[in-house]
């Protein structure tokens, strides 16, 4: 077992072309023994989005605290706080904090490419 606290985990931007306002931390990847999966948090300021793009692996996002919408290709849908999120492979999305608090929520991805540049 691997437990820690995201109080102590180390925040970096995230310098994606197209980032703005975004932090991240790394929770749990396969340094801590998990084999599978990789957690993040992401902390997205107001008015802050994440970059549009897609990849070849599914994602799933859990909405911690905050207000804002996740932009589809064809579509934005709102999501807040306790909003638990499927982003299929292939499909171009992005972020973005529309409210007027930061915009936190836990992204798990695949162990491989989608963590490893």
């Amino acid at each position: 077992m691997y437990k820690t606290d995201i109080e102590t985990k180390e925040t970096s931007p995230v310098g994606t072309p197209g980032a703005r306002g975004v932090q991240i931390q790394l929770l749990l990847d396969e340094k801590n023994g998990a084999p599978n999966f990789t957690m993040r948090r992401f902390i997205i300021q107001p008015g802050g989005q994440t970059p549009h793009h897609a990849h070849d692996w599914e994602h799933e996002v859990f909405i911690l605290e905050g207000h804002g919408e996740v932009k589809l290709t064809d579509r934005s849908e709102p999501v807040s706080a306790n909003d638990a999120i499927l982003v299929p492979p292939g499909i171009e999305h992005s972020f973005h904090n529309t409210g007027s608090a930061p915009l936190a929520f836990l992204c798990l991805v695949p162990n491989g490419p989608a963590t490893r540049g």
